[in-house]
């Protein structure tokens, strides 16, 4: 957790007299800014707040350190408007965190592009099928697919994902083309551990039809799930960005591809919009802007 933010949030909410009113000022959670204030206490070892349901007050350890952060704070803000903004270009490490379907040529091209524009900045990308929490693991931000973002974070829509099921042609061929959901009965999916995905709702041009699935296997890895449908063992449902060249290139096809499945939104997600840096804002008006030009799928 940043430990200048943390001050920062302490003095708003001293000066605030609540977390909900630091929290609206500061434009971030109030779980968030408890959050924070928690993390000095930890650190220095001291109660630094009295807190009741109606009343918040300074302990005598959290008054010191109040009238001390407050002056470093001040001296701080005081050498930025001397220096002004931050140099031109954003710079610096930018730790970002996402799913591993994100490994896609797609996403590698948007990358290459942004640090030929930001040479500045150094992506620490770190991906993975798993819940992180952005400010306990020092992560910038995140990129989410959901249909249900956490409130507890800033979140900005960057495009729709849909996935896609399909298979091996061998395997097709053995086990039959599905022409309808309910020949899905008969099917064994590669299904993902991070998720719950047992039942299935696919609309389609005669309604909308609620599968459940029988799993053959299940992996939270997505390249693996890739080579699992490859090699024949099953169906199993992709992102767009990882099944488009698998079924351009014939080694996948497409089923039911009059019936579409869940199509969730992937979403850019940081703590606070108050204390976000050049490094965060580019990348995220880099990505919005390069995939809103992508047509809709």
């Amino acid at each position: 957790m940043d430990a200048l933010t943390s001050l920062r949030v302490f003095r708003e909410v001293v000066e605030a007299g609540s977390f909900v009113k630091a929290a609206e000022r500061l434009d971030m959670s109030t779980a968030m800014t408890s959050k924070h204030v928690a993390n000095l206490e930890r650190q220095l070892g001291v109660r630094l707040l009295n807190r009741t349901t109606r009343h918040l007050s300074l302990t005598e350890a959290g008054s010191v350190y109040f009238e001390q952060c407050s002056e470093a704070l001040d001296i701080l803000q005081a050498a930025e408007a001397a220096v002004g903004a931050q140099t031109a270009q954003p710079q610096g490490v930018l730790k970002v965190t996402a799913p591993g379907w994100f490994a896609n040529p797609t996403f590698a091209e948007l990358l290459v592009a942004y640090q030929a524009r930001y040479p500045g900045v150094l992506v620490d990308l770190r991906l993975e099928n798993r819940f992180v929490d952005l400010v306990e693991e020092g992560y910038d931000m995140a990129l989410r697919a959901t249909s249900d973002p956490s409130p507890s974070l800033i979140v900005r829509p960057l495009c729709r994902m849909p996935f896609m099921l399909a298979g091996a042609r061998a395997y097709l061929e053995r086990q039959g083309h599905p022409r309808h959901p309910d020949d899905l009965a008969r099917h064994r999916l590669v299904l993902p551990t991070y998720t719950n995905i047992e039942s299935v709702t696919l609309s389609g041009p005669d309604g909308a039809f609620t599968v459940k699935h029988q799993a053959v296997l299940k992996t939270n890895d997505t390249a693996m799930a890739l080579q699992l449908v490859r090699a024949g063992l099953g169906l199993a449902y992709f992102p767009a960005w990882i099944v488009e060249p698998e079924l351009a290139s014939g080694t996948l096809l497409r089923v039911l591809p009059d019936y579409s499945a869940f199509s969730p939104s992937v979403y850019a997600a940081y703590t606070s919009r108050k204390f976000m840096t050049s490094k965060v804002r580019t990348f995220i008006d880099f990505l919005s802007d390069a995939l809103s030009d992508r047509p809709p799928y």
